[in-house]
């Protein structure tokens, strides 16, 4: 009967962010539908011009949602009624350029006024593929070294590998020192600190005897 283990190894690599993703809204209240339609429009046509300005490129730039609706409220004795218009749309914008994300996003919401909502921010990487590796290569190294103790321990070395396994990916990047504060200046500060990727990995090896038999005592 064959001898095996089998062991997880974890490994995390961090890197400086090189990428911010940020959702900015665009909501605008009117007496009228078509003229919360048409300003919502050129805010959110004033903020991607600035956007433009700044050095973001036509793909880094889209347009996810719309929404038009009546402003309700209730009114004792006449039920519902309508107030207004309320339009809403949401750019998701791609800065590549951290260092220069504060000027673009401050750009951005002076152009579109009193219309723009910062959703969301995310920071990073473009490209996890590199940072991805080397938290693989961590995990691997871990399992080595994880599997060599307990082999040691039962008397035995580490024979073939005979599986491998990874398990889902799970979320994205986690900031280790990154954050969002506000500033006196014109803009709000991005701090990027650093972002880890973690990475695990399963293996089964064979276990073989020892190359020399221990002698008895």
């Amino acid at each position: 009967m064959t001898r095996t283990i089998t062991v997880t190894g974890t490994g995390t690599a961090e890197a400086a962010p090189d990428l911010v993703t940020l959702s900015l809204g665009v909501e605008t209240r009117r007496d009228t539908a078509a003229q919360a339609y048409q300003d919502a429009g050129s805010t959110a046509a004033a903020a991607v011009d600035a956007l433009r300005r700044n050095g973001v490129a036509d793909r880094d730039l889209r347009t996810s949602g719309l929404n038009l609706r009546a402003d309700l409220v209730w009114v004792e004795g006449q039920g519902q009624k309508v107030t207004g218009y309320v339009a809403s749309t949401t750019l998701v914008v791609r800065l590549r350029a951290p260092g220069s994300a504060p000027a673009a996003i401050a750009a951005a919401v002076a152009a579109g006024g009193d219309g723009i909502r910062i959703s969301c921010l995310e920071q990073g990487f473009a490209d996890p593929a590199a940072v991805t590796a080397l938290a693989q290569d961590a995990a691997w190294q871990d399992a080595v070294e994880r599997a060599g103790q307990y082999a040691s321990r039962a008397s035995a070395r580490l024979g073939s590998v005979l599986t491998i396994s990874q398990p889902p990916a799970g979320h994205g990047p986690v900031p280790l020192g990154g954050l969002v504060r506000a500033s006196l200046a014109e803009s709000v500060a991005i701090e990027g600190g650093e972002y880890s990727v973690s990475a695990s990995v399963t293996v089964e090896w064979e276990l073989l005897e020892p190359l020399s038999a221990p002698q008895p005592g």
